[in-house]
């Protein structure tokens, strides 16, 4: 029999006498217990990592309110771009033909 300490196992268990079984009975469960313990805190950082990643990625397509004046303002100097180039372009053959 082997006997197991206080700081080990807490006062309910200390001074017990055990069996070699017992105690490899007790060490499987605290075994088991820390392997639990390590997959809950890799599925947590998994899940921070997840977080961060979603945060990143949420401010790097983040788009800044911009009044919707604006993109008609865009628009409508596109379309007259395209009148100026018709313009020019008419004016160019005008002026070779000259």
């Amino acid at each position: 029999m082997h006997l197991v300490s206080r700081e080990l196992l807490g006062p309910a268990l200390a001074l017990t006498p055990m069996s070699v079984e017992q105690l490899r009975h007790l060490l499987a469960g605290v075994l088991n217990a820390i392997t639990a313990a390590h997959a809950h805190s890799t599925k947590a950082k998994e899940l921070l990592d997840d977080y961060r990643r979603v945060i990143v990625e949420a401010q790097a397509q983040a788009r800044p309110w911009l009044p919707a004046e604006l993109a008609r303002a865009v628009a409508q100097i596109d379309a007259n771009h395209l009148r100026l180039d018709t313009v020019r372009n008419l004016l160019a053959e005008y002026e070779s033909r000259m």
